[in-house]
C-alpha cells in the first residue's frame, strides 16, 4: 500500500509540476487535482499532450550512468558533483567519497548548491530515490543532472571506497 501512495504523489507531483512547467491553467483545487492522476489527465487533455511531449524528449540512456566504472572515469574527467540524496543518517553510515548530502525531500529546497556549469549525479541506495531526485531538477531546467542506477549498492558491491562521517 505504501509503494502505491509513493507512486500516486510522485505522479501527483509530476502533473503539478507539468501544469507549472507548460503554464497550463487549471481551476481545480488542489485537493481534487489528488483525487486521481487518472481523471485529471481525462478533464485535461492538454497536460496529456504536455507529459507526452516531455517524455518524448528523454534521450537513449534515461540520464543515467549505469556502470561504476562509467561514474568513476566522470569523477576522473569532469569532477561532476555527487549528491547522495539519501537521509542524513544513511549518507553518515558510508558514502561515495566526495559526495554532499542533500536529501530527496529537500532538494528543491537546495537547488542553490546545485551547479549548471559542471556534471550533477545523483545518487541513493538503490536508484528510487536518484530517479526522482533526476526528474525534479530536469523538470526545474537542471540539464546536466544524471543519476546512477547502481547508487551506493553498486558501489559497495563492486569493492570502492567508501567514506564515512
Amino acid at each position: 500500500m505504501k509503494f502505491k501512495e509513493s507512486i500516486q504523489t510522485l505522479l501527483l507531483g509530476l502533473i503539478l509540476s507539468l501544469c507549472l512547467f507548460f503554464s497550463l491553467e487549471t481551476d481545480l483545487m488542489a485537493a481534487e487535482i489528488a483525487t486521481s492522476a487518472a481523471a485529471t489527465a481525462k478533464e485535461f487533455p492538454r497536460l496529456e499532450s504536455a507529459v507526452d511531449r516531455y517524455l518524448m524528449t528523454i534521450p537513449d540512456g534515461y540520464y543515467t550512468i549505469g556502470k561504476v566504472e562509467e561514474l568513476k572515469s566522470l569523477m576522473a574527467k569532469s569532477q561532476p558533483l555527487l549528491v547522495d540524496v539519501r537521509e542524513p543518517a544513511e549518507y553518515r553510515a558510508g558514502h561515495i567519497p566526495g559526495a554532499t548530502n542533500i536529501p530527496l525531500q529537500t532538494l528543491a529546497r537546495n537547488v542553490n548548491k546545485i551547479p549548471t556549469d559542471r556534471p550533477v549525479v545523483l545518487y541513493c541506495s538503490t536508484g528510487y530515490r536518484s530517479a526522482m531526485g533526476v526528474m525534479t531538477l530536469h523538470l526545474l531546467n537542471y540539464d546536466n543532472v544524471q543519476g546512477f542506477p547502481p547508487s551506493f549498492a553498486g558501489w559497495k558491491a563492486a569493492g570502492e571506497s567508501i567514506s564515512q562521517d
